[in-house]
Parts: structure tokens; C-alpha cells; sequence
């Protein structure tokens, strides 16, 4: 006989690709450049919409930023630009795709000085995630005082679509917050 796990709230039971995500990849600490650079563009991206309708073209966004090199992003030119804004796999929004642009730039810049997003996010919360204790009822913030100090500090070096709740969305995305509830099957399983 098989038990139905407990999830989160908004993991979408009828998206595979959703579930996939909340249950091996939400709320896990991330570490790798790679992923911390995509995850943090991907939540800009995700802005006014919804996060399953980002996820559902993440392998589109992987094809289109050349798997996220930010070496290559950075260089990206009016010719490129133009392709990007007519990639119907994408959200085709100017400010959103300039800002992917934009954020590669600041992130080479960020790299040389501390040695890329790792170092400098962890660095927020001595290397360990805050560890929350919401229920299924709710409530987790959209936004704390950290993510209001990473979202500024992201700011001041170039980065753009980095507001606090954008950065609080990321923090959880990426592990630094656990906010899986208690009640869900992951909630333990990330803490340890």
C-alpha cells in the first residue's frame, strides 16, 4: 500500500515537472555557480508570473542563455537580443532578457572580487540555511530584513530584478531559507 507524501501547499500535484522540483531540487542548499546564476535570473524572470509557468520553459531558457555561461551572456549583442525577444520558449520581455544581460556582467564582476555567488550568499548566513518552522497554513513571509539587505546589496553592484521578494523567492529556491513546511516530507530531509 502506498501513502501519499505530504508537500508544500503549491507543489502542484498535477505537474510531474513541479513535483520533481519541489522534491529534489526547492529548498536544497546550492552551491554550484552554474545554478545560483541561473536560479537567480530565472526568479527575475519569474516576476508578475507564476513560478510552474518559468519552470515549464527552464529548458527552453537553458537553450537560449547557452546553458547559462555567463562569459557568453555577457558579450550578448543587439543581434542576439533580437533572437532572444523572437524565442517564443522564453518570457519575451525586453526588460527581463536586458536584465539577464545585465546581471551576467555584475556577476563576472562579482566573481572576480569575492569569487562568485556562492561565496558572497552564503556569506549572509554563515554557510548554514535558516532553519524555519512554517505549517501548511502559512506563514512565511514574501520578503525578511535579509533579503532586503542581499536585494540592495544586489542593486548597488548592477544587478537588476533583484527586488527582496524576488531575492527572498531565490533564497528559498536555493536553499538558504528552509521554508518547506513542517508538515512536508522534505522539511527534515533538507534540514539535515
Amino acid at each position: 500500500m502506498t501513502t501519499e507524501l505530504t508537500r508544500c501547499a503549491w507543489a502542484n500535484p498535477a505537474n510531474p515537472r513541479y513535483l520533481a522540483y519541489h522534491d529534489q531540487e526547492w529548498g536544497q542548499p546550492c552551491h554550484d555557480e552554474v545554478q545560483l546564476f541561473e536560479m537567480l535570473n530565472l526568479e527575475g524572470a519569474q516576476a508578475g508570473l507564476s513560478w510552474e509557468t518559468i519552470l515549464n520553459k527552464r529548458d527552453n531558457y537553458r537553450r537560449a542563455f547557452d546553458n547559462w555561461d555567463a562569459r557568453k551572456i555577457a558579450r550578448y549583442d543587439q543581434d542576439k537580443m533580437a533572437a532572444l525577444l523572437a524565442d517564443a520558449g522564453i518570457v519575451r520581455n525586453r526588460l527581463k532578457v536586458a536584465a539577464t544581460i545585465t546581471n551576467a556582467q555584475a556577476y563576472l564582476r562579482l566573481k572576480a572580487e569575492l569569487g562568485g555567488l556562492d561565496a558572497y550568499l552564503w556569506a549572509f548566513v554563515d554557510g548554514e540555511p535558516i532553519q524555519n518552522q512554517w505549517t501548511l497554513l502559512g506563514g512565511n513571509p514574501a520578503k525578511t530584513p535579509l533579503s532586503d539587505r542581499i536585494s540592495k546589496d544586489l542593486s548597488k553592484r548592477g544587478f537588476k530584478f533583484v527586488g527582496s521578494t524576488i531575492i527572498y523567492a531565490y533564497m528559498q529556491a536555493i536553499g538558504m531559507v528552509n521554508d518547506h513546511c513542517v508538515e512536508c516530507f522534505r522539511h527534515q530531509a533538507v534540514k539535515e
